[in-house]
């Protein structure tokens, strides 16, 4: 629910934002052994031809292939996480652009999904920065974490500095359940095969 309580969220802040403002706003993913990010970057109708001019390099008024994911990877140079206070390096997974007349008229969002692999963490908590300094002149900033997918890591505070450029995601790693050991489960197979025997063995005997 919180999770989608933030998508309709942020939903609502893009429909609003201001004309000659660039709306950047990522959402955060914790799983054992990595974070996804979810940027949406919604350009104002004042800013949109200057952001297409940094997408569409050649000018040719085509958003082709190669030239979003230069743009992607500009977008990615910006942005910093650190993982207990060392630095873990994201990756484009996915970028997904809208056509240049939708941006015109404020409505084109651009879809950047990164990932990163996180260090291997002990159970207790864990603190993940998030900071972005992409295109800060005129730019709004918005950052959440959303509802972990496992019952493994429990999010318990997130911190963001006035202007949300940088969040700071306090989290838990919660042990996972020990596996029984094959000698273990043996002998509880090999005790309920004999408590069976002895149920069986007195129905025959009444015949």
């Amino acid at each position: 629910m919180l999770a989608l309580a933030l998508v309709i969220g942020g939903a609502a802040v893009v429909s609003a934002h201001r004309r000659d403002e660039y709306l950047q706003a990522a959402r955060l993913g914790l799983d054992p052994g990595r974070v996804q990010i979810e940027l949406d970057l919604t350009p104002g109708i004042a800013l949109a031809d200057a952001i297409l001019a940094d997408v569409d390099r050649d000018g040719d008024g085509s958003l082709s292939a190669g030239e979003q994911r230069a743009y992607g990877s500009l977008v990615l140079s910006a942005l910093t996480l650190e993982a207990d206070g060392t630095a873990v390096r994201a990756q484009l997974d996915v970028a997904s652009f809208p056509d240049a007349e939708a941006m015109r008229r404020g409505e084109g969002t651009i879809r950047l999904q990164l990932e990163a692999p996180l260090p291997r963490q002990s159970a207790g908590v864990h603190h993940l920065l998030f900071r972005n300094r992409h295109h800060p002149e005129r730019s709004v900033y918005l950052a959440n974490a959303l509802v972990p997918g496992t019952d493994r890591i429990s999010v318990t505070a997130q911190r963001r500095d006035p202007e949300q450029t940088e969040l700071t995601i306090d989290y838990l790693v919660h042990a996972s359940p020990r596996r029984p050991s094959s000698a273990w489960l043996l002998g509880g197979l090999a005790a309920a095969g004999a408590l069976s025997a002895l149920l069986i063995r007195p129905l025959r005997a009444i015949k």
